[in-house]
């Protein structure tokens, strides 16, 4: 493990899906999932999301094409509350959801859509 981006991953980690939220996954980390949450947190975080290259709104918006099409909803939903914090507005998530129903299809649109909805009515209250 190269601490330092681990320690990076983890800022990040922290500040895109919220300290609450990831602080509760690595608790509940046992001695079967430690060297993934390592992993997630140290490549999927430190190394990519670390890399300058690409801005916070990019990788979001990537994060849920991705996530969209591979059918993964929770991790979308997750990642929706992400992009909200790295500062998409309301009118970039529709797009990006209008782009995701056409080119991922009507039902994953319909889905992500609703998720969507859901998470900016909590956010509103």
């Amino acid at each position: 493990m190269d601490k330092d981006r681990y320690e990076k991953g983890l800022e990040i980690r922290r500040q895109v899906l919220g300290a609450e939220y990831v602080d509760r996954a690595l608790q509940n980390v046992g001695d079967f999932d430690r060297q993934f949450q390592t992993l997630v947190t140290e490549m999927a975080w430190g190394e990519c999301w670390g890399d300058p290259t690409l801005g916070r709104k990019e990788r979001s918006i990537l994060n849920l094409g991705m996530l969209a099409a591979l059918g993964r909803m929770h991790e979308f939903e997750l990642h929706f509350r992400g992009a909200i914090k790295n500062g998409l507005t309301a009118d970039q998530l529709r797009a990006v959801l209008i782009q995701i129903a056409v080119y991922c299809g009507i039902p994953c649109g319909v889905e992500c859509f609703r998720i969507a909805k859901k998470v900016l009515e909590e956010t509103r209250a």
